[in-house]
This record gives structure tokens, C-alpha cells and sequence, in this order.
């Protein structure tokens, strides 16, 4: 096995779609029955970037959002990142729990990651049962800070194997209030455990 990922590969890259596909519909109801509401998602969007186009699809590198970082552990190892503008957190937070206050204090982050809990543990859910594979996450840590900064952790940890990462896109709309919250999941197992993962769905690297 090549000690770099390679991710052009068209199967793979179905391969990987299906699991954003499915991830975020469960994504989407856990979201709904969270916040007792209506829950529309779009189609997500897969892609596959170079690690410097990252930041522009957030903003720009010195744009500031909330990234929600986990470790992968089980069968696979890795991280999950979920990472949100502080508009959509903000809207996110309030479909839990409406306040007039917009500040980043306590609640909102213990709230945040809270909810991103509940949605990584969706993505991974729908993964473990795809794959028949035992998969967990870690306690979620939060930071607020600049896209380029947060997005330095997986850069620094996917860039030992590739020049490329997946991202899986997500819009989630609550329909009674129409707020929308824009997220991105940024899912980077280890190099052994994405043979692992594409090899139980009969996909080889």
C-alpha cells in the first residue's frame, strides 16, 4: 500500500459520497428531533480540495467560525471535524434554545458542542452501520478562531498523506423560522484505517 491516499479514484470517491449522503440525512433528522421541529436539508455537497482552497470556501483564512473537533476510535482511528460560520452556530444554538443574547459565553458553547455531538455521532453512526464496522467518537473539543487557524489541525494530520481532503457540505433549514445553518464535516481517518473502511465496502486502494 502507497504511503499517500489517493483520492481520484471514481469509486472511491462514490463510495465516499454515499457515506455523505446518508450521514447527513441522519444528520438532519437527529437535528429535528433535537430542536422538536421541521428539519429540510439540501443535497450535500462532496468534494474533494486542496488543503490552500479550504479556507475560501469558509470565508477566507482570516474569517472567524467554530470548529468542533473528535477522535475516531474503534475499528477505524482518526478525527471528525465539524466546522460552522458563527452565524450558522449562532442560528444553531438558538433553534435549541431561542435567547436574545448572540454572544459565544458558556452556554453557547456547551450547547455547541452539544449539537455537534449529536450530529458527528449521526455521521459516524450511519458509517458503523454501512460498514458493519465498531466506531466511536471522542469527548467533542470547540475553538473559535480564524478558518485558517482551526483548519491547520486537519491540515497538519491529513497533510502526512494527502495533498487532498473530503469534505462533505451540509445545509440544514429549519422551516418554521427558516433559519439556516451552513456546516462542513471534515471526515480524515488514518492512511491503514481507510483501507480499512473502503475495504469492508469492497473497495480497494
Amino acid at each position: 500500500m502507497s504511503d499517500q491516499l489517493n483520492l481520484d479514484n471514481n469509486l472511491i470517491l462514490d463510495v465516499l459520497r454515499e457515506i455523505g449522503n446518508i450521514g447527513a440525512g441522519n444528520a438532519a433528522t437527529s437535528l429535528a428531533k433535537m430542536i422538536d421541529k421541521k428539519v429540510d436539508m439540501k443535497v450535500p455537497v462532496v468534494k474533494i480540495l486542496e488543503f490552500d482552497e479550504v479556507p475560501e470556501i469558509l470565508g477566507g483564512p482570516e474569517n472567524v467560525v467554530c470548529g468542533i473537533f473528535f477522535k475516531i476510535e474503534g475499528d477505524i482511528t482518526g478525527s471528525i471535524m465539524f466546522v460552522l460560520d458563527q452565524q450558522s452556530a449562532m442560528n444553531l444554538v438558538n433553534l435549541l434554545m431561542p435567547r436574545e443574547d448572540s454572544e459565544f459565553d458558556e452556554f453557547t458553547v456547551s450547547a455547541l458542542k452539544e449539537i455537534g455531538n449529536i450530529l458527528s455521532g449521526a455521521y459516524v453512526s450511519s458509517l458503523s452501520g454501512l460498514t458493519n464496522l465498531k466506531i466511536t467518537i471522542s469527548i467533542p473539543a470547540l475553538a473559535i478562531d480564524m478558518a485558517g487557524a482551526i483548519l491547520s489541525v486537519p491540515a497538519i494530520h491529513f497533510g502526512q498523506m494527502s495533498d487532498n481532503v473530503l469534505i462533505i457540505q451540509n445545509e440544514f433549514i429549519e422551516t418554521q423560522e427558516a433559519k439556516k445553518v451552513d456546516g462542513y464535516f471534515f471526515l480524515i481517518p488514518d492512511l491503514d484505517s481507510y483501507e480499512v473502511l473502503l475495504g469492508s465496502l469492497g473497495v480497494a486502494l
